[in-house]
This record gives structure tokens, C-alpha cells and sequence, in this order.
């Protein structure tokens, strides 16, 4: 088989699924970025379920190939046949009880997942793929990690105003929710102005964020990459951040992400 002219080699690539309410794209992405990616699926008003998953998987063969997927958690949710929503176990590889908020930051050792059987701990169907042949893209994890720097700030802050004004044409629902594609990401990394609007507990948080983006979440790693991601934590913590699903991947599962971070914004 025939990867965008090159011969298949599983080490080199790994499958990109988005899937969204109004369509699902599928996007081959070279480990290390050395050839373009181009759109190899697409298909309209295809809704996000386990049947659609299913399906899709079948189309690409992938009991032949055994490809390596690339998805947001919504996706491995759902190849993982386990249930949408905000549940209580809803980590796919340990039992993480997302109600225990009192232990998120202390606790970083919880009881491993023994299988995925149905009608188990949040698990609805059978697991169309296993879990060790999923990654998460690092930019889908920063969009989680700015999403709650930004949703733990005052409202009346300066650096709230400075978000609301440096993207006047977004709804005051999407800046309170944090709803910020890559590029405005990037935009805020690179502000000055918004770095001296930061508080000592809210600047050292959006520090850590930043060094995450650059040694740990970009095209490498850093050396300290382990230490630069609990400097981030503890940060996260001191700001009161509740800690999401992502949180508790890159605090818990370091594993679970490539050898080398392979895709950035």
C-alpha cells in the first residue's frame, strides 16, 4: 500500500480522524513532517457514534494495516466504545474518577483499566481499536490547557479584557468559553502586552503553559520536559483549575504521547 506516493510504512505514519457534527475528515500525518498531509477521506453530515467509527475503520482496512490513529478524546472515546459526555471514568486507560476533584492534583496513581467490557465503567461497546494504537496530537491538548488558563482568570481582569479586544470580531459566549482556534493561540503566546497583564499566580500558570508549547508540545522535547510539565501542574493548581481529561493525560500518562512530538499548531 501507497501512503501520498510513498510506500506504507507504519512507523512513519499515523491517521488523523476529526469528527464533528457536521462531517469527518481523514488525514494521513508523516512522524517528523517530512511529507505534506493531504486530505485522504471526507464525508458530509456523517454523525459522531460508535457506527460511524466502525465504518469508517472498515474502509481502511485497518484489521489490515493495524494503523496508528490520531484523534481528539471525543474520537477515542468513541473508538474506544466508551460513553460521551462528562462521566465518571472516563479515562481510557486508568480508572480516573473525573467527580474525585479533591485527589485530581495529588493522586497521580489510580487504579489501571483491566479491560474495556461493556456496561462497565463507562464503557458501552466493544473497543474497535486497542488503546496503545492511539495518540493524541499535542495541539489538541493545548487548546485544552489554554481553554482553562483563560476560564480560571477574573472576568474583570485586564487580561481577560486584553482576550475580548485582541479578537473583537469572536461572541462573548466563544471568549468565555474559551472556544480559540491555533493561529489565536499563537497570536497570545507571542503578545507581550498580554504577558504583563498577568498576576504572580496567573503569570507563573501562563509561563509554564508556554514552556510547555515549546519544549514538550512543538517539534521536541526538552531534556526536562518531565519537570516542565509538573511546574505546570503545580501552577494549575494554585490558580484553582478544576483538572480536565487532558490535564490528567499529560499530568498522569506521558507514555501515551509519541516518542517525539510530531505534530504542533
Amino acid at each position: 500500500m501507497e501512503v501520498l506516493g510513498h510506500e506504507y510504512n507504519p512507523y512513519q505514519w499515523r491517521l488523523f480522524i476529526d469528527l464533528s457534527k457536521v462531517g469527518l475528515k481523514l488525514v494521513p500525518l508523516h512522524n517528523g513532517n517530512r511529507f505534506l498531509s493531504v486530505p485522504l477521506a471526507h464525508a458530509a453530515n456523517m454523525k459522531e457514534s460508535y457506527e460511524s467509527m466502525k465504518l469508517l475503520l472498515e474502509k481502511i482496512k485497518n484489521d489490515e494495516f493495524k494503523w496508528k490513529l490520531c484523534s481528539n478524546l471525543k474520537v477515542v472515546a468513541l473508538l474506544l466504545g466508551m460513553q460521551l459526555g462528562y462521566t465518571k471514568y472516563c479515562c481510557s486507560l486508568y480508572e480516573w474518577d473525573s467527580r474525585n476533584r479533591k485527589n485530581h492534583y495529588l493522586n497521580k496513581l489510580w487504579p489501571k483499566r483491566t479491560s474495556l467490557t461493556p456496561e462497565e465503567k463507562n464503557v458501552v461497546n466493544p473497543p474497535l481499536v486497542l488503546p496503545e494504537k492511539i495518540y493524541l496530537p499535542p495541539w489538541h491538548i493545548k487548546l485544552g490547557f489554554k481553554k482553562n488558563s483563560v476560564k480560571g482568570m477574573d472576568k474583570t481582569c485586564r487580561r481577560f479584557q486584553y482576550v475580548r479586544n485582541t479578537f473583537p470580531n469572536e461572541s462573548d459566549t466563544k471568549i468565555k468559553e474559551v472556544i480559540f482556534i491555533g493561529p489565536q493561540i499563537m497570536e497570545l503566546i507571542q503578545s507581550k502586552q498580554f504577558d504583563e497583564d498577568l498576576n504572580e499566580t496567573g503569570g507563573n500558570a501562563w509561563l509554564s503553559f508556554k514552556r510547555i508549547t515549546k519544549d514538550f508540545l512543538g517539534n521536541h522535547k526538552a531534556a526536562n520536559y518531565q519537570d516542565d510539565v509538573q511546574d505546570m501542574l503545580t501552577s494549575y493548581k494554585a490558580m484553582g483549575c478544576n483538572m480536565i481529561l487532558k490535564i490528567h493525560f499529560l499530568g498522569s500518562h506521558l507514555d501515551f504521547f509519541p516518542g517525539k512530538s510530531w505534530r504542533s499548531l
